[in-house]
Protein backbone atom coordinates (compact mmCIF):
# COMPACT_ATOMS: atom_id res chain seq x y z
CA UNK A 1 0.00 0.00 0.00
CA UNK A 2 1.79 3.49 -1.09
CA UNK A 3 2.21 6.32 0.84
CA UNK A 4 -1.36 8.10 1.94
CA UNK A 5 -0.89 12.02 1.33
CA UNK A 6 -3.57 14.14 2.90
CA UNK A 7 -4.18 17.25 2.00
CA UNK A 8 -5.30 20.10 4.16
CA UNK A 9 -8.61 22.07 3.39
CA UNK A 10 -8.44 25.65 2.07
CA UNK A 11 -9.72 26.86 5.49
CA UNK A 12 -6.96 24.80 7.59
CA UNK A 13 -4.61 25.71 5.27
CA UNK A 14 -5.37 29.44 6.03
CA UNK A 15 -5.94 28.84 9.64
CA UNK A 16 -2.39 27.61 9.39
CA UNK A 17 -1.01 30.75 7.62
CA UNK A 18 -2.81 33.01 9.85
CA UNK A 19 -1.18 31.33 13.34
CA UNK A 20 1.87 31.69 11.13
CA UNK A 21 1.42 35.35 10.15
CA UNK A 22 0.07 35.85 14.14
CA UNK A 23 3.34 34.62 15.33
CA UNK A 24 6.12 36.90 12.97
CA UNK A 25 4.17 39.88 14.00
CA UNK A 26 4.17 38.58 17.70
CA UNK A 27 8.31 38.19 17.22
CA UNK A 28 9.10 41.51 16.96
CA UNK A 29 7.65 42.88 20.05
CA UNK A 30 8.04 40.42 22.24
CA UNK A 31 11.74 40.60 21.61
CA UNK A 32 11.67 44.59 22.31
CA UNK A 33 10.52 43.99 25.60
CA UNK A 34 12.51 41.19 26.49
CA UNK A 35 15.86 43.04 25.41
CA UNK A 36 14.11 46.12 26.97
CA UNK A 37 12.02 45.20 29.36
CA UNK A 38 12.29 41.88 30.53
CA UNK A 39 16.12 41.99 30.84
CA UNK A 40 16.56 45.34 32.58
CA UNK A 41 14.51 44.44 35.20
CA UNK A 42 15.44 40.73 35.82
CA UNK A 43 19.06 42.39 35.92
CA UNK A 44 18.42 44.72 38.15
CA UNK A 45 16.72 42.28 40.43
CA UNK A 46 19.38 39.73 40.28
CA UNK A 47 21.85 42.49 41.09
CA UNK A 48 19.64 42.71 44.27
CA UNK A 49 19.01 39.49 45.16
CA UNK A 50 21.70 37.21 44.07
CA UNK A 51 24.94 36.73 45.96
CA UNK A 52 27.76 34.84 44.61
CA UNK A 53 25.48 32.74 42.30
CA UNK A 54 22.69 31.75 45.04
CA UNK A 55 19.51 33.35 45.38
CA UNK A 56 18.89 35.35 48.72
CA UNK A 57 15.20 35.11 49.42
CA UNK A 58 15.34 35.40 52.51
CA UNK A 59 15.55 39.16 51.79
CA UNK A 60 12.09 39.41 51.49
CA UNK A 61 11.35 38.54 55.59
CA UNK A 62 14.19 41.28 56.32
CA UNK A 63 12.77 43.95 54.42
CA UNK A 64 9.10 43.26 54.84
CA UNK A 65 9.50 43.14 58.65
CA UNK A 66 11.12 46.61 58.55
CA UNK A 67 8.53 48.91 60.25
CA UNK A 68 8.99 51.89 57.68
CA UNK A 69 8.72 49.62 54.52
CA UNK A 70 5.26 48.30 55.80
CA UNK A 71 4.24 51.92 56.35
CA UNK A 72 5.21 52.28 52.80
CA UNK A 73 3.32 49.58 51.53
CA UNK A 74 0.05 50.78 53.53
CA UNK A 75 0.28 54.12 52.82
CA UNK A 76 0.99 52.78 49.11
CA UNK A 77 -2.22 51.11 49.29
CA UNK A 78 -4.68 52.93 50.90
CA UNK A 79 -4.03 56.69 48.95
CA UNK A 80 -4.56 54.63 45.52
CA UNK A 81 -8.14 52.86 47.28
CA UNK A 82 -8.61 56.68 48.44
CA UNK A 83 -7.94 57.94 44.98
CA UNK A 84 -9.78 56.07 42.98
CA UNK A 85 -13.14 56.84 44.97
CA UNK A 86 -12.49 59.75 44.90
CA UNK A 87 -11.99 60.33 41.23
CA UNK A 88 -15.13 57.88 40.71
CA UNK A 89 -17.04 60.38 42.83
CA UNK A 90 -15.90 63.69 41.08
CA UNK A 91 -15.64 62.24 37.77
CA UNK A 92 -18.39 60.17 37.17
CA UNK A 93 -20.63 63.03 36.85
CA UNK A 94 -18.55 64.02 34.21
CA UNK A 95 -19.38 60.69 32.04
CA UNK A 96 -22.88 60.92 32.23
CA UNK A 97 -22.58 64.67 30.87
CA UNK A 98 -20.10 63.85 28.15
CA UNK A 99 -22.33 60.72 26.93
CA UNK A 100 -25.78 62.19 27.14
CA UNK A 101 -25.73 65.77 26.90
CA UNK A 102 -24.98 67.55 23.61
CA UNK A 103 -24.03 71.26 24.37
CA UNK A 104 -21.77 73.78 22.67
CA UNK A 105 -18.12 73.80 23.25
CA UNK A 106 -18.83 69.64 24.32
CA UNK A 107 -15.32 69.17 21.78
CA UNK A 108 -13.53 71.42 23.08
CA UNK A 109 -14.65 70.78 26.32
CA UNK A 110 -13.35 66.71 25.89
CA UNK A 111 -9.77 67.95 24.97
CA UNK A 112 -9.55 70.18 27.83
CA UNK A 113 -10.54 66.90 30.49
CA UNK A 114 -8.09 64.98 28.43
CA UNK A 115 -5.29 67.89 28.75
CA UNK A 116 -4.35 66.25 32.55
CA UNK A 117 -3.98 62.86 31.42
CA UNK A 118 -0.80 63.48 28.77
CA UNK A 119 0.02 65.78 31.22
CA UNK A 120 3.55 64.60 32.54
CA UNK A 121 3.47 64.17 36.37
CA UNK A 122 6.01 66.11 36.92
CA UNK A 123 4.20 69.24 35.78
CA UNK A 124 0.63 67.93 37.39
CA UNK A 125 2.94 68.37 40.68
CA UNK A 126 4.26 72.05 39.31
CA UNK A 127 0.60 73.04 39.47
CA UNK A 128 -0.21 71.89 42.06
CA UNK A 129 2.81 73.19 44.18
CA UNK A 130 1.52 76.68 42.55
CA UNK A 131 -1.78 76.33 43.75
CA UNK A 132 -1.31 75.01 47.53
CA UNK A 133 2.60 75.09 48.35
CA UNK A 134 4.28 77.75 50.07
CA UNK A 135 3.78 81.42 48.55
CA UNK A 136 0.91 79.74 46.41
CA UNK A 137 -2.42 80.75 45.46
CA UNK A 138 -3.94 79.84 48.73
CA UNK A 139 -1.05 80.40 50.40
CA UNK A 140 -1.48 84.33 49.11
CA UNK A 141 -5.40 84.49 49.62
CA UNK A 142 -5.70 82.58 53.03
CA UNK A 143 -2.61 81.63 54.67
CA UNK A 144 -3.53 77.82 53.64
CA UNK A 145 -0.67 75.17 52.77
CA UNK A 146 -1.95 72.11 51.65
CA UNK A 147 1.63 70.63 50.09
CA UNK A 148 3.19 68.02 51.89
CA UNK A 149 -0.45 66.68 53.21
CA UNK A 150 -1.85 63.98 51.64
CA UNK A 151 -4.80 66.09 50.40
CA UNK A 152 -2.06 67.71 48.19
CA UNK A 153 -1.67 63.89 46.68
CA UNK A 154 -5.59 62.85 46.37
CA UNK A 155 -6.15 66.09 44.56
CA UNK A 156 -3.72 65.91 42.00
CA UNK A 157 -4.60 62.24 41.13
CA UNK A 158 -7.99 62.98 40.85
CA UNK A 159 -6.52 66.10 38.27
CA UNK A 160 -4.67 63.28 36.85
CA UNK A 161 -7.15 60.63 36.28
CA UNK A 162 -10.60 62.45 35.51
CA UNK A 163 -10.23 61.79 32.06
CA UNK A 164 -9.47 57.99 32.23
CA UNK A 165 -13.51 57.57 33.99
CA UNK A 166 -14.87 60.19 31.63
CA UNK A 167 -13.44 58.18 28.92
CA UNK A 168 -13.39 54.72 29.82
CA UNK A 169 -17.05 55.10 31.42
CA UNK A 170 -19.06 57.87 29.23
CA UNK A 171 -17.39 55.89 26.16
CA UNK A 172 -19.61 52.64 26.88
CA UNK A 173 -22.68 55.09 28.90
CA UNK A 174 -22.90 56.97 25.48
CA UNK A 175 -23.63 53.79 23.96
CA UNK A 176 -26.40 51.98 26.12
CA UNK A 177 -29.72 52.80 24.65
CA UNK A 178 -31.74 55.09 26.77
CA UNK A 179 -35.31 53.47 26.14
CA UNK A 180 -33.97 50.56 28.53
CA UNK A 181 -34.09 52.71 31.02
CA UNK A 182 -37.27 54.88 29.67
CA UNK A 183 -39.37 51.61 29.58
CA UNK A 184 -38.50 50.98 33.49
CA UNK A 185 -40.14 54.53 34.42
CA UNK A 186 -42.99 53.84 32.25
CA UNK A 187 -43.82 50.88 34.38
CA UNK A 188 -43.32 52.68 37.76
CA UNK A 189 -40.00 52.75 38.29
CA UNK A 190 -38.43 56.13 39.90
CA UNK A 191 -35.80 58.14 37.79
CA UNK A 192 -33.33 56.88 40.47
CA UNK A 193 -34.69 53.57 40.67
CA UNK A 194 -34.93 52.94 36.76
CA UNK A 195 -31.16 53.74 37.00
CA UNK A 196 -29.89 52.16 39.80
CA UNK A 197 -31.67 48.95 38.44
CA UNK A 198 -31.16 49.21 34.76
CA UNK A 199 -28.27 51.41 33.46
CA UNK A 200 -25.78 50.60 36.68
CA UNK A 201 -25.34 47.28 36.01
CA UNK A 202 -24.59 48.11 32.75
CA UNK A 203 -22.35 50.00 33.45
CA UNK A 204 -20.55 47.83 35.97
CA UNK A 205 -17.47 46.39 33.94
CA UNK A 206 -16.35 49.94 32.39
CA UNK A 207 -16.63 51.63 36.08
CA UNK A 208 -14.70 48.42 36.82
CA UNK A 209 -12.30 49.14 34.12
CA UNK A 210 -11.77 52.40 35.20
CA UNK A 211 -11.04 52.13 38.86
CA UNK A 212 -8.63 49.38 38.11
CA UNK A 213 -7.00 51.81 35.68
CA UNK A 214 -6.81 54.66 37.84
CA UNK A 215 -5.82 52.17 40.84
CA UNK A 216 -3.24 51.04 38.58
CA UNK A 217 -1.34 54.54 37.78
CA UNK A 218 -2.09 55.73 41.59
CA UNK A 219 -0.21 52.53 43.19
CA UNK A 220 2.97 53.59 41.33
CA UNK A 221 2.61 57.42 41.60
CA UNK A 222 6.16 58.59 41.72
CA UNK A 223 6.07 62.13 40.41
CA UNK A 224 3.18 63.80 42.03
CA UNK A 225 4.36 62.14 45.51
CA UNK A 226 7.71 62.97 45.02
CA UNK A 227 7.10 66.95 44.57
CA UNK A 228 3.90 67.11 46.64
CA UNK A 229 4.34 64.45 49.48
CA UNK A 230 7.62 65.75 51.07
CA UNK A 231 9.86 63.41 52.98
CA UNK A 232 6.89 62.42 55.14
CA UNK A 233 4.88 60.32 52.45
CA UNK A 234 6.46 57.54 49.94
CA UNK A 235 4.92 55.36 47.55
CA UNK A 236 6.44 52.09 46.67
CA UNK A 237 7.70 54.03 43.23
CA UNK A 238 9.11 56.52 45.43
CA UNK A 239 10.78 54.17 47.80
CA UNK A 240 12.59 52.04 44.59
CA UNK A 241 14.14 55.26 43.78
CA UNK A 242 15.46 56.50 46.99
CA UNK A 243 16.58 53.08 47.98
CA UNK A 244 18.56 52.84 44.79
CA UNK A 245 19.84 56.29 43.85
CA UNK A 246 20.39 57.96 47.23
CA UNK A 247 20.97 54.93 49.64
CA UNK A 248 22.17 52.32 46.91
CA UNK A 249 20.34 49.29 48.90
CA UNK A 250 19.64 47.26 46.00
CA UNK A 251 18.81 44.33 47.76
CA UNK A 252 15.41 46.49 49.07
CA UNK A 253 14.70 48.07 46.04
CA UNK A 254 14.92 44.65 44.29
CA UNK A 255 12.24 43.22 47.05
CA UNK A 256 10.24 46.34 46.62
CA UNK A 257 10.17 46.23 42.68
CA UNK A 258 9.11 42.16 42.80
CA UNK A 259 6.21 43.24 44.86
CA UNK A 260 4.83 45.81 43.03
CA UNK A 261 5.43 43.78 40.13
CA UNK A 262 3.00 41.01 41.65
CA UNK A 263 0.76 43.73 42.84
CA UNK A 264 0.62 45.10 39.08
CA UNK A 265 0.06 41.76 37.85
CA UNK A 266 -2.88 40.64 39.89
CA UNK A 267 -4.09 44.45 39.22
CA UNK A 268 -3.84 43.80 35.37
CA UNK A 269 -5.19 39.89 35.34
CA UNK A 270 -8.55 41.62 36.69
CA UNK A 271 -8.34 44.68 34.65
CA UNK A 272 -8.49 41.96 31.45
CA UNK A 273 -11.17 40.35 32.84
CA UNK A 274 -13.12 43.13 33.28
CA UNK A 275 -12.30 44.43 29.85
CA UNK A 276 -13.22 41.15 28.62
CA UNK A 277 -16.59 41.58 30.46
CA UNK A 278 -16.97 45.15 28.74
CA UNK A 279 -16.28 43.81 25.31
CA UNK A 280 -20.01 42.30 24.83
CA UNK A 281 -21.33 45.80 25.86
CA UNK A 282 -19.60 47.86 23.29
CA UNK A 283 -22.00 47.89 20.25
CA UNK A 284 -25.70 48.49 21.39
CA UNK A 285 -26.44 51.96 19.73
CA UNK A 286 -24.92 55.29 17.68
CA UNK A 287 -23.86 57.33 20.27
CA UNK A 288 -24.99 60.20 18.41
CA UNK A 289 -28.33 58.94 19.15
CA UNK A 290 -27.82 59.37 22.97
CA UNK A 291 -26.70 62.45 23.28
CA UNK A 292 -29.61 65.40 23.35
CA UNK A 293 -29.86 69.27 24.72
CA UNK A 294 -29.92 69.71 28.68
CA UNK A 295 -33.97 68.92 29.04
CA UNK A 296 -35.43 69.92 32.95
CA UNK A 297 -33.58 71.76 36.12
CA UNK A 298 -31.76 68.42 37.21
CA UNK A 299 -29.95 67.65 33.71
CA UNK A 300 -28.67 71.57 33.89
CA UNK A 301 -27.67 70.97 37.28
CA UNK A 302 -25.61 68.34 36.62
CA UNK A 303 -23.81 70.10 33.97
CA UNK A 304 -23.16 73.24 35.31
CA UNK A 305 -21.90 71.15 38.25
CA UNK A 306 -19.34 69.37 36.02
CA UNK A 307 -18.48 72.98 33.62
CA UNK A 308 -17.30 74.24 37.95
CA UNK A 309 -15.46 71.22 38.54
CA UNK A 310 -13.69 71.17 35.05
CA UNK A 311 -12.87 74.91 36.04
CA UNK A 312 -11.79 74.64 39.52
CA UNK A 313 -9.91 70.99 39.60
CA UNK A 314 -8.71 70.93 36.36
CA UNK A 315 -8.19 74.66 35.05
CA UNK A 316 -7.27 76.48 38.16
CA UNK A 317 -3.89 74.50 38.67
CA UNK A 318 -2.99 75.15 35.45
CA UNK A 319 -3.84 78.58 34.99
CA UNK A 320 -2.01 78.93 37.88
CA UNK A 321 0.87 77.45 36.78
CA UNK A 322 0.85 79.96 33.79
CA UNK A 323 0.63 82.86 35.88
CA UNK A 324 3.36 82.03 38.19
CA UNK A 325 5.70 81.64 35.27
CA UNK A 326 5.25 85.15 34.26
CA UNK A 327 5.06 86.63 37.91
CA UNK A 328 8.77 88.11 38.65
CA UNK A 329 10.30 90.50 41.41
CA UNK A 330 9.76 93.39 39.28
CA UNK A 331 6.25 92.69 37.98
CA UNK A 332 4.62 90.38 35.38
CA UNK A 333 6.74 89.93 32.62
CA UNK A 334 9.16 87.15 30.68
CA UNK A 335 11.95 87.51 32.61
CA UNK A 336 11.78 83.59 33.67
CA UNK A 337 11.37 82.61 29.92
CA UNK A 338 14.54 84.89 29.19
CA UNK A 339 16.62 83.04 32.05
CA UNK A 340 16.17 80.01 30.21
CA UNK A 341 18.48 80.91 28.05
CA UNK A 342 21.25 81.45 29.70
CA UNK A 343 23.66 79.35 31.05
CA UNK A 344 24.23 79.50 34.71
CA UNK A 345 28.23 79.91 35.44
CA UNK A 346 27.48 79.44 38.72
CA UNK A 347 27.07 75.83 39.10
CA UNK A 348 23.45 75.91 38.21
CA UNK A 349 21.58 72.22 37.93
CA UNK A 350 23.07 72.30 33.91
CA UNK A 351 25.35 72.19 31.37
CA UNK A 352 23.89 73.70 28.79
CA UNK A 353 20.72 76.64 28.73
CA UNK A 354 17.51 74.97 30.43
CA UNK A 355 15.84 76.00 27.59
CA UNK A 356 17.81 73.14 24.98
CA UNK A 357 15.65 70.53 27.23
CA UNK A 358 12.66 71.69 24.67
CA UNK A 359 14.55 70.79 21.30
CA UNK A 360 15.81 67.86 23.21
CA UNK A 361 12.71 66.40 24.22
CA UNK A 362 10.82 67.21 21.20
CA UNK A 363 13.25 65.07 19.67
CA UNK A 364 13.39 62.13 21.49
CA UNK A 365 9.87 61.97 21.77
CA UNK A 366 9.40 61.91 17.76
CA UNK A 367 11.94 58.84 17.75
CA UNK A 368 10.40 57.21 20.92
CA UNK A 369 6.67 57.80 18.86
CA UNK A 370 7.90 56.12 15.52
CA UNK A 371 9.40 52.86 17.76
CA UNK A 372 6.09 52.78 19.48
CA UNK A 373 3.70 52.93 16.75
CA UNK A 374 6.01 50.22 14.76
CA UNK A 375 6.14 47.71 18.10
CA UNK A 376 2.65 48.82 18.90
CA UNK A 377 0.92 48.57 15.42
CA UNK A 378 2.30 44.91 14.79
CA UNK A 379 1.57 43.86 18.33
CA UNK A 380 -2.16 45.04 17.48
CA UNK A 381 -1.99 43.16 14.21
CA UNK A 382 -1.39 40.51 16.33
CA UNK A 383 -3.77 41.01 18.92
CA UNK A 384 -6.44 41.53 16.11
CA UNK A 385 -7.90 37.86 16.38
CA UNK A 386 -8.95 36.75 19.85
CA UNK A 387 -7.06 33.45 20.59
CA UNK A 388 -5.91 31.86 23.78
CA UNK A 389 -4.19 32.32 26.89
CA UNK A 390 -0.69 32.86 24.95
CA UNK A 391 -2.32 36.08 22.86
CA UNK A 392 -3.99 37.21 26.74
CA UNK A 393 -0.76 37.06 28.06
CA UNK A 394 0.76 38.43 25.70
CA UNK A 395 -1.63 41.30 25.95
CA UNK A 396 -0.53 41.52 29.21
CA UNK A 397 2.95 41.62 28.91
CA UNK A 398 2.30 44.69 27.13
CA UNK A 399 0.25 46.48 29.59
CA UNK A 400 3.15 45.94 32.31
CA UNK A 401 5.53 48.88 31.99
CA UNK A 402 2.73 50.91 33.03
CA UNK A 403 2.49 49.80 36.34
CA UNK A 404 6.05 48.65 36.71
CA UNK A 405 8.81 50.39 38.50
CA UNK A 406 10.22 52.94 35.52
CA UNK A 407 12.83 53.64 38.45
CA UNK A 408 14.02 49.88 38.44
CA UNK A 409 13.57 50.20 34.29
CA UNK A 410 15.73 53.03 34.15
CA UNK A 411 18.39 52.05 36.49
CA UNK A 412 18.59 48.92 34.80
CA UNK A 413 19.19 50.44 31.26
CA UNK A 414 22.38 51.72 33.10
CA UNK A 415 23.46 48.32 34.02
CA UNK A 416 22.51 46.45 31.46
CA UNK A 417 22.59 48.31 28.03
CA UNK A 418 26.71 49.06 28.78
CA UNK A 419 28.57 46.34 26.99
CA UNK A 420 28.68 44.70 23.22
CA UNK A 421 26.45 44.04 21.28
CA UNK A 422 23.93 46.53 22.63
CA UNK A 423 26.50 49.10 24.51
CA UNK A 424 23.75 52.13 24.57
CA UNK A 425 24.72 53.44 27.34
CA UNK A 426 27.07 56.56 26.16
CA UNK A 427 24.44 56.71 23.65
CA UNK A 428 21.11 59.05 23.30
CA UNK A 429 19.20 55.90 22.07
CA UNK A 430 18.46 54.85 25.71
CA UNK A 431 16.41 57.63 26.43
CA UNK A 432 13.45 57.24 23.24
CA UNK A 433 13.48 53.08 23.94
CA UNK A 434 12.39 54.02 27.42
CA UNK A 435 9.83 56.31 26.15
CA UNK A 436 9.15 54.15 23.63
CA UNK A 437 8.01 51.30 26.28
CA UNK A 438 5.44 53.73 27.97
CA UNK A 439 3.94 54.31 24.44
CA UNK A 440 3.24 51.21 23.01
CA UNK A 441 0.72 50.12 25.20
CA UNK A 442 -1.37 53.70 24.48
CA UNK A 443 -0.58 52.72 20.48
CA UNK A 444 -2.18 48.98 21.12
CA UNK A 445 -5.36 50.65 23.43
CA UNK A 446 -5.71 53.03 20.37
CA UNK A 447 -5.83 50.80 17.51
CA UNK A 448 -6.51 47.47 18.43
CA UNK A 449 -11.02 47.98 18.76
CA UNK A 450 -10.57 49.20 15.40
CA UNK A 451 -8.95 46.49 14.21
CA UNK A 452 -11.32 43.93 15.74
CA UNK A 453 -14.37 46.13 14.16
CA UNK A 454 -12.55 45.43 10.17
CA UNK A 455 -15.04 43.08 8.95
CA UNK A 456 -12.88 40.28 8.68
CA UNK A 457 -14.74 38.53 5.28
CA UNK A 458 -12.41 41.68 3.92
CA UNK A 459 -9.58 40.02 5.06
CA UNK A 460 -10.90 36.87 4.00
CA UNK A 461 -11.66 38.07 0.31
CA UNK A 462 -8.44 39.50 0.07
CA UNK A 463 -6.92 35.78 1.05
CA UNK A 464 -8.98 34.07 -1.41
CA UNK A 465 -8.14 36.27 -4.04
CA UNK A 466 -4.39 35.19 -3.17
CA UNK A 467 -3.15 38.29 -0.60
CA UNK A 468 -0.44 37.19 1.20
CA UNK A 469 -1.61 38.52 5.35
CA UNK A 470 0.98 41.19 4.67
CA UNK A 471 -0.52 42.72 1.69
CA UNK A 472 -4.27 42.07 2.93
CA UNK A 473 -3.22 43.87 6.37
CA UNK A 474 -1.84 46.66 3.91
CA UNK A 475 -4.33 47.10 1.43
CA UNK A 476 -7.31 46.30 3.77
CA UNK A 477 -6.70 47.20 7.49
CA UNK A 478 -4.55 50.14 7.08
CA UNK A 479 -6.55 52.07 5.03
CA UNK A 480 -9.61 51.80 7.42
CA UNK A 481 -7.29 52.38 10.94
CA UNK A 482 -5.05 55.04 9.20
CA UNK A 483 -7.46 57.89 12.15
CA UNK A 484 -6.20 55.20 14.69
CA UNK A 485 -2.96 55.33 14.18
CA UNK A 486 -2.88 58.93 14.07
CA UNK A 487 -4.61 59.04 17.02
CA UNK A 488 -2.09 56.28 18.69
CA UNK A 489 0.75 58.36 17.15
CA UNK A 490 -0.69 61.33 19.23
CA UNK A 491 -0.81 59.87 22.32
CA UNK A 492 2.20 58.13 22.18
CA UNK A 493 4.02 61.27 21.48
CA UNK A 494 2.10 62.97 24.81
CA UNK A 495 3.67 60.18 27.27
CA UNK A 496 6.66 59.84 25.28
CA UNK A 497 7.41 63.82 26.03
CA UNK A 498 6.31 63.30 29.79
CA UNK A 499 8.05 60.32 30.62
CA UNK A 500 10.20 60.88 33.60
CA UNK A 501 10.62 57.97 35.94
CA UNK A 502 13.38 56.26 33.96
CA UNK A 503 14.42 59.31 32.28
CA UNK A 504 15.60 60.41 35.56
CA UNK A 505 18.76 58.39 35.93
CA UNK A 506 19.31 57.94 31.89
CA UNK A 507 19.17 61.59 30.91
CA UNK A 508 22.49 62.64 30.26
CA UNK A 509 23.55 65.82 32.21
CA UNK A 510 24.19 67.72 28.67
CA UNK A 511 20.71 66.56 27.07
CA UNK A 512 17.68 66.67 29.79
CA UNK A 513 14.14 66.20 29.07
CA UNK A 514 11.67 68.79 29.84
CA UNK A 515 10.53 66.81 32.75
CA UNK A 516 14.11 66.11 34.32
CA UNK A 517 15.30 69.82 33.55
CA UNK A 518 12.00 71.03 35.37
CA UNK A 519 12.10 68.39 38.77
CA UNK A 520 16.25 69.73 39.07
CA UNK A 521 15.01 73.48 39.10
CA UNK A 522 12.39 72.40 41.53
CA UNK A 523 15.31 70.77 43.67
CA UNK A 524 17.31 73.95 43.91
CA UNK A 525 16.46 76.88 46.15
CA UNK A 526 15.72 80.28 44.94
CA UNK A 527 13.05 82.34 43.44
CA UNK A 528 14.90 82.69 40.15
CA UNK A 529 15.28 78.53 40.11
CA UNK A 530 11.64 78.53 40.92
CA UNK A 531 10.16 80.39 38.57
CA UNK A 532 11.95 78.80 35.68
CA UNK A 533 10.42 75.58 36.80
CA UNK A 534 6.81 76.93 36.29
CA UNK A 535 7.90 78.66 32.89
CA UNK A 536 9.30 74.77 31.49
CA UNK A 537 6.61 73.21 33.03
CA UNK A 538 4.11 75.93 31.26
CA UNK A 539 5.85 75.19 27.92
CA UNK A 540 5.57 71.27 28.25
CA UNK A 541 1.98 71.74 29.46
CA UNK A 542 1.25 73.78 26.10
CA UNK A 543 2.98 71.31 23.86
CA UNK A 544 1.00 68.45 25.50
CA UNK A 545 -2.01 70.52 24.65
CA UNK A 546 -1.46 71.16 21.40
CA UNK A 547 -0.55 67.30 20.69
CA UNK A 548 -3.66 66.39 22.31
CA UNK A 549 -6.20 69.60 20.66
CA UNK A 550 -4.73 67.61 16.68
CA UNK A 551 -5.36 64.53 17.83
CA UNK A 552 -9.01 65.53 19.02
CA UNK A 553 -9.37 66.46 15.66
CA UNK A 554 -8.58 63.50 13.96
CA UNK A 555 -9.79 61.45 16.57
CA UNK A 556 -13.01 58.77 15.75
CA UNK A 557 -15.99 57.67 18.28
CA UNK A 558 -14.38 54.23 17.39
CA UNK A 559 -10.69 55.02 19.02
CA UNK A 560 -11.63 57.85 20.98
CA UNK A 561 -12.55 55.96 24.01
CA UNK A 562 -10.04 53.83 24.38
CA UNK A 563 -6.76 54.18 26.04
Amino acid sequence: MGPVVVLARPEVRQSLRGNAARLALMAGPVAFFAVFFAYPVTAIVGRGLRVEGAWQFGRFGEVLGRPDILHVLWFTTWQALASTALTLLVALPGAYVFARLDFPGKRLLRAVVTVPFVLPTVVVGTAFLALLGRGGLLDEMWGVRLDTTVWAILLAHVFFNYAVVVRTVGGLWSQLDPRQEEAARVLGAGRLTAWRRVTLPALAPSVAAAALLVFLFTFSSFGVVQILGGPAFSTLEVEIYRQTAEMLDLPTAAVLTMLQFVAVGVVLAVHARAVRRREGALRLVDPARTARRPRGAAQWTVLCGVLVTVALLLITPLGVLVERSFDTPRGYGLDYYRALTVLDETGGAFLVPPIDAVANSLEYALVATAVSVLVGGLAAAALTRRAGRLVRGFDALLMLPLGVSAVTVGFGFLITLDEPPLDLRGTWMLVPLAQALVGVPFVVRSMLPVLRAVDVRLREAAAVLGASPLRAWREVDLPLVSRALLVAAGFAFAVSLGEFGATVFIARPDQPTLPVAVARLLGRPGELNYGQAMALGTILMVVCAAALLLLERIRTDTTSEEF
